[in-house]
């Protein structure tokens, strides 16, 4: 299944030069539009940005203190 081209017909267009080209300041032919507007998207909740900053957070905390009281018990032997 071959969608068409969207680009213009080339035979068709006015103010192309042979081989497709355009004259200097002329503006060349838009292709065709190959998609439209959608529907709107829907927004985001920022209760679930806040979750994962918390959670990232608390992550990052477990982390630390995991390796602080590392650190701790290394240096009190």
């Amino acid at each position: 299944m071959n969608a068409p081209n969207p680009d213009p017909d080339p035979d068709k267009t006015p103010g192309l030069e042979p081989g497709g080209g355009v004259s200097p300041g002329d503006t060349p032919p838009d292709s065709g539009q190959t998609s439209g507007l959608s529907h709107r998207e829907p927004r985001h909740s920022k209760k679930m940005s806040v979750a994962w900053l918390v959670a990232v957070i608390v992550i990052v905390a477990l982390i630390a203190g995991f390796f602080l009281t590392y650190l701790i018990v290394y240096l009190t032997r």
